[in-house]
C-alpha cells in the first residue's frame, strides 16, 4: 500500500471505516479515516449446513460461501462424511475453517464476517430446520427445484449441503420432519465444495440484499 490509496477498516460486525493512506512503512500504516459508517446486519440470513468435506475441499467450500455472503456456516458431521472431526481432532479443521472465513471476508469486503460454528451432528441441524423460516436440503433426485422456489424477504434461511457420499435416508427423513424442503440445484450433481456456494448464489440473488 502505498500513500493516496484507499483502505476500508471494519470490526467483522458492521462497523466500517472508509481510510486513506498517509504513510506506510515496514509492518505500519498509518490512515485517515474520511467517514465512518454502520451496515445493517444482512436480512434475510443465510445458514447453510456445510457437511464435512475431506481434505481441503471443506475450505474452499467456506472460502466461495464467504465470498457469495453467506452469514453462518455449521460443519455438519453426517453419517456419510468421509472425514471425520472427533474430540481434539476437531480443533484444527474447524480453525482453519474459522481462518479461510475470515481471509474470504476481507477479500470480499464484507463489514459482517461470517461464523462458523462448532461441529454440529444432525439433531442440531435439524433444530436450525425447525427455527427456520425457510429450509432447503438440497437433493439431486428432489422434484422440485431451487430456481422455482419462493424465497422470503425477510428472515432466516437455512441451506443443507450433504456429503460426499450423499445424505442418508435417516438424515433425510430427520430433516424434513423438521420442515426441510428437498430441492435440487439442476440437472447437474455439483461436489460438496461447490453445491453451497451455488445455492447461495440463487437464493441471495432472488432476495433484497442482491437488489
Amino acid at each position: 500500500m502505498e500513500p493516496g490509496e484507499r483502505v476500508d477498516l471494519t470490526d467483522g460486525a458492521g462497523q466500517l471505516a472508509e481510510c486513506v493512506v498517509t504513510a506506510a512503512s515496514a509492518g505500519v500504516l498509518q490512515l485517515a479515516v474520511l467517514a465512518r459508517r454502520t451496515q445493517a446486519r444482512p436480512d434475510p440470513a443465510l445458514t447453510v449446513i456445510q457437511a464435512i468435506a475431506k481434505g481441503d475441499r471443506g475450505e474452499q467450500a467456506v472460502e466461495t460461501m464467504t465470498e457469495v455472503g453467506v452469514d453462518i456456516v455449521v460443519p455438519w458431521q453426517a453419517e456419510r462424511c468421509v472425514a471425520r472431526w472427533r474430540g481434539d481432532r476437531a480443533d484444527r479443521p474447524l480453525a482453519r475453517w474459522r481462518a479461510t472465513a475470515v481471509q474470504a471476508a476481507k477479500q470480499s469486503r464484507r463489514a459482517w464476517f461470517p461464523e462458523v460454528t462448532e461441529p454440529a451432528g444432525t439433531a442440531v441441524a435439524a433444530e436450525r430446520v425447525r427455527a427456520a423460516d425457510l429450509a432447503l436440503l438440497l437433493d439431486p433426485e428432489a422434484p422440485a427445484s431451487l430456481a422455482g422456489t419462493a424465497i422470503p424477504a425477510r428472515g432466516s434461511i437455512v441451506l443443507i449441503v450433504g456429503p460426499e457420499g450423499g445424505i442418508s435416508p435417516a438424515e433425510s427423513d430427520l430433516l424434513r420432519a423438521a420442515g426441510a424442503t428437498g430441492v435440487r440445484l439442476g440437472p447437474t450433481v455439483l461436489r460438496a465444495s461447490s453445491a453451497g456456494a451455488v445455492a447461495a448464489g440463487l437464493v441471495l440473488g432472488r432476495s433484497p440484499r442482491w437488489a
